[in-house]
């Protein structure tokens, strides 16, 4: 179980991205973070495996407190836990097999992988998961040959070696088009439902949040404001959309489409 307690962030510059945020979710959950641009989803996510450092309160994770790991500790942590990018966050000019190898760099010697040597088991789980994820003949290209929702199988095959219990996905479909949306959380809706791995994903659509989560939880300006279940979700109320989206968001269609003209001002 993931514990996140009374959570906050404040930026250097005097910026509040988050605000006393406390929320649980249990082991296997599909949680989903929505909200605005600007609302704290990243960061949040970011303060998890401590890319940021929070400024206050506690993220205990299966009754390790991750906020007060040192760095050996912490090393530890994530390797147990993938990140999955917006803009995939790899080594272009480098090989699909190289960026998936480096999902095992918590794993091997630094002064190994800094060579790029790598046991054979490990090439071999790299390769696996290229196949789980439908690109193991993409293997030896580079990383900028292939497409956008190719390079995001790159990124969740990098993540899935690291044997994770836990996935970070940080906007992971907001650059891609909705057939591929769909398709990109459908394996990482499998990665849940069958290896049992617990995802916390941030998305600005509620129709996708609608179809993927188990658990979600609505912020804006840095504070939770929803917190539901798939059921609620989908049940949710022209007030409750509001007060995450603001005034000026609107429900099209019959459908929860966001609100763009807000997120533009985010």
């Amino acid at each position: 179980m993931l514990e996140v307690r009374h959570l906050t962030k404040i930026y250097d510059d005097g910026t509040v991205a988050l605000r006393d945020v406390s929320f649980t979710v249990e082991e296997g959950a599909f949680l989903v973070i929505i909200g605005l641009s600007g609302s704290g989803k990243s960061t949040l996510l970011r303060c998890i495996n401590r890319l940021i450092e929070p400024t206050e309160g506690q993220i205990i994770w299966d009754g390790v407190d991750i906020t007060a790991a040192d760095a050996r500790e912490l090393r530890q942590i994530r390797r147990r836990i993938g990140m999955i990018f917006q803009h995939f966050n790899l080594v272009r000019r480098s090989t699909v097999l190289t960026n998936v190898l480096a999902g095992r760099l918590g794993y091997v010697n630094p002064w190994m992988s800094l060579l790029h040597r790598f046991p054979r088991r490990d090439h071999q789980m790299a390769l696996q998961a290229l196949e789980r994820m439908g690109i193991l003949d993409q293997a030896h290209k580079r990383a900028d040959e292939l497409s956008g929702g190719q390079q995001q199988r790159v990124g969740i095959a990098r993540a899935l070696v690291q044997e994770p219990q836990l996935i970070l996905a940080d906007e992971p479909v907001a650059s891609l088009d909705p057939v591929l949306a769909h398709s990109i959380l459908g394996d990482l809706e499998r990665l849940n439902r069958e290896e049992g791995i617990t995802v916390l994903c941030s998305l600005h659509y509620l129709d996708l949040v609608q179809r993927y989560a188990t658990q979600v939880i609505g912020l804006r300006q840095g504070r939770i404001v929803y917190e539901g279940t798939a059921e609620d979700i989908r049940r949710i109320t022209d007030a409750e959309f509001r007060e995450i989206y603001g005034e000026e968001a609107q429900r099209i269609g019959g459908s929860i489409a966001g609100s763009l003209h807000e997120e533009e001002k985010a």
